[in-house]
Order: structure tokens, then C-alpha cells, then sequence
């Protein structure tokens, strides 16, 4: 697998205000991301965050140069994406580190390919070419390319 150079962190939402700012629905778990300072790339271009708090689950980010309620409107739907971070946990899932990588059992049998993480409320889910779903919670090992995962006994069979 190839190292990758951005990582998706969110998504513009709605204008918020008449100065500019708009709120963000962040995909990512690591708020630094939107911290007054920082800089994020919102469709590609580099820019910084004059100001953010965090409001119901979001958001409400001022960016530089963005200082009316029109600006704010055209970034509506914009793709947000950063650097990866250095100081990453080894027991963490990205998705960026699994899609596209092979899924194995303790034993070495093929599961499948995963094709996308979904978050869910309890575990986010590795979701598999197959449709099937496995809760992270059950990947024992990941390496380039390839996830270990020990599952309960009748798991697959729920997917037919």
C-alpha cells in the first residue's frame, strides 16, 4: 500500500452567521485538526483556521479569507483533508490503512477485501466486498495490505 499524503477530516456544511463562518462536520476524532492556527486543505488549496468551536457534534470554523456569509455559502459540500499525523496509536483502524486491504482469519483464510469503514455507534465496521460487516473490535493485527481478524464463531454465516 502506498503512503498516503492527505487524509480526509471533514466536510463544509451550512454558512453559519452573516461573518463567514460555516460549520464543519468533522471525520475525524482528533479536534486539533480544527484548532485556531491550524491549517487544513479545503478543496486542495491550504488554509488556516482564524477561529473554531465545537458546537452539537461539529464545527463552527472561521477560514482565512472567507469573511461574509457568501464566501462562507461557496464552501458549502467542500472536502477538508490534512496530513497524517505522526503520533498515531499502533492499535488504532484508519480507514486509509484498511480499504483495499485483504481481510484474514487466525488461521490465514481469506475473509474478504474491505471495501470501506462505516461508523457505527457502538464499533465502526469494516465493510467487506461481500457486504459483509466486521466490527473493528475484532481486528487482532494489521500490517500493509492485510487485517487480521478473530471472529466469533457464526459471524459469516449471519451474511448467508
Amino acid at each position: 500500500m502506498q503512503p498516503v499524503e492527505r487524509l480526509e477530516v471533514g466536510r463544509v456544511g451550512k454558512a453559519h452567521g452573516l461573518r463567514g463562518d460555516v460549520m464543519v462536520v468533522p471525520i475525524t476524532n482528533r479536534d486539533e485538526r480544527f484548532a485556531a492556527g491550524a491549517f487544513v486543505d479545503v478543496n486542495g488549496a491550504p488554509t488556516r483556521i482564524v477561529s473554531s468551536r465545537r458546537q452539537q457534534g461539529r464545527f463552527v470554523v472561521h477560514f482565512e479569507g472567507v469573511d461574509d456569509r457568501d464566501a462562507a455559502e461557496q464552501l458549502r459540500g467542500a472536502l477538508l483533508t490534512g496530513a497524517p499525523l505522526d503520533d498515531l496509536s499502533d492499535d488504532e483502524v484508519w480507514a486509509h490503512e484498511v480499504i483495499g486491504a485483504e481481510v484474514v482469519d487466525r488461521e490465514g483464510t481469506v475473509v474478504g477485501e474491505v471495501v470501506a469503514l462505516e461508523a457505527n455507534p457502538a464499533h465502526d465496521l469494516l465493510v467487506l466486498r461481500s457486504g459483509v460487516l466486521i466490527p473493528v473490535v475484532f481486528v487482532v493485527a494489521k500490517e500493509p495490505g492485510r487485517v487480521v481478524v478473530d471472529l466469533p464463531e457464526g459471524l459469516l454465516e449471519l451474511f448467508g
